[in-house]
């Protein structure tokens, strides 16, 4: 029986990639063995994931190993091709009757296909198992995707609601305060006239009792006691006669003309943010200091300024604004200059009545007490004061004239205009009315 050799098994040294013999063949740390180019390949498939694996024992290597040449098994492949990839000893050979029907082709034994279908299988399900892996990833990731936008949406919802509460309370305590203040007003302004209801009865008594002794002085006979008697007759009192003087209030713009007075500010009391223009009749918001010199009568808190004219009697002026956030009002001349205090600003004192002007409201404050107002919009205010009267009425002016609040209160100094500006660029203009 002759001698068995040294048999190299082919799967040995076959790249379970490539299912092929080694070429150049590569060890990984984990022991396996493939053709550089495959693993290389395999490997750069791998590099957007920072994590690179063995594709037989699954081995993860982090960083990407550093490949180096075999060179035992370059000589042992090579080998195998000197020898054959079907050698075998004699001794193993077995031919049957079945044998021949294969004579003349190259035939392989069932039992060594089988095996390189098996490892070309074993691939394919590998490579099946790792896009499974990959997919369920995926999967979980969109859960998790699920999972925070019902958790956003909840929190969304959560939010609203305690936004719409808080608003709803707000608005509730809101329209209590304006009750209120209306009640107040309301309490004064009846008040009021309740005290000059009284005056005025008590002057008509008076009046009574001068006509009657005007009358009996009449029927005097006597010249000398007539004469005497005429220098003791006390005058009218100056309220009745201011109440008997004072105008109706006018209707048209064409009556309020009537009244017009041509008014301009005063550059010494305006804010150093305060710059006038067209002839002391314009005022704008600036963002830098204007080179004002120092004066007792300018603002030096509250961006405002004051006309130069006093204003008595019956008077109508209106104002032409640009932006918002503009005050329009009227002061006595003794309110407070210096500094940010209510005694300064117009409406936190009792020496000042403006009406607030925003982008699409309208705010009457007196004293601290604000009186939310409502009207059409509009870039021009009328402003109408009787003076003797003691009434302040401003409107909406347009092609009609629309009241958005009257003033019944009784002043006891001369009054001036002002303008307060809340933002830069904001202007308000006294206008030339013909």
């Amino acid at each position: 029986m002759a001698q068995k050799g040294v048999q190299l098994d082919p799967e040995t040294f076959s790249c379970s990639i490539c299912l092929d013999l080694l070429k150049d063949p590569v060890t990984t740390s984990c022991g396996h063995n493939y053709c550089m180019n495959c693993i290389k390949s395999h490997w750069d498939e791998e590099d957007h994931k920072n994590i690179h694996s063995c594709p037989q024992c699954r081995q993860t290597f982090t960083p990407r190993p550093v490949l180096l040449k075999n060179n035992l098994l370059v000589v042992l492949v090579e080998e195998l091709k000197k020898t054959g990839l079907h050698a075998a000893p004699a001794d193993h050979c077995y031919a049957g009757a079945e044998d021949v029907e294969h004579k003349g082709h190259d035939t392989v034994p069932a039992a060594a296909e089988r095996t390189e279908r098996l490892k070309k299988l074993e691939g394919s399900r590998l490579n099946i198992q790792q896009r499974i892996q990959d997919k369920e990833k995926d999967v979980k990731l969109l859960q998790q995707q699920v999972e925070a936008i019902n958790l956003s949406a909840d929190k969304a919802v959560e939010d609203s609601e305690k936004i719409f509460t808080e608003l709803i309370r707000l608005l509730e305590k809101r329209s209590s305060d304006v009750k209120q203040q209306v009640r107040s007003q309301q309490k004064r302004e009846v008040s009021r006239v309740k005290e000059l209801q009284e005056k005025l009865e008590q002057e008509i008594t008076e009046l009574k009792r001068k006509d009657a002794e005007l009358k009996k002085l009449s029927h005097t006979e006597d010249h000398n006691q007539f004469l005497h008697n005429y220098p003791s007759l006390s005058p009218l009192s100056q309220n009745l006669e201011d109440f008997l003087l004072s105008q109706p209030e006018p209707k048209t713009r064409a009556d309020f003309l009537q009244y017009s007075r041509e008014i301009t500010l005063d550059p010494n009391t305006a804010h150093t943010h305060l710059l006038l223009s067209d002839g002391n009749r314009k005022a704008t918001r600036m963002r830098k200091q204007q080179a004002y010199s120092s004066h007792p009568d300018r603002f030096t808190g509250w961006p405002q300024v004051l006309s130069r004219e006093s204003l008595t009697g019956c008077c109508y002026w209106e104002v032409e604004r640009r932006g918002y956030g503009v005050d329009i009002a009227v002061t006595y001349k003794n309110i407070s200059r210096a500094g940010r205090s209510n005694e300064c600003l117009f409406g936190f004192n009792d020496k000042s009545w403006p009406l607030h002007w925003e982008r699409n409201s309208y705010l009457f404050c007196h004293n601290k007490v604000q009186t939310p107002v409502s009207g059409p919009e509009s870039s021009r205010v009328g402003v109408y004061l009787d003076h003797s009267a003691g009434i302040l009425s401003f409107y909406s002016v347009s092609e009609t004239m629309t009241l958005l609040h009257r003033v019944q209160t009784s002043f006891t100094q001369p009054l001036y205009a002002g303008f307060s500006l809340d933002y830069s660029g904001t202007t308000a203009e006294l206008c030339e009315l013909k």
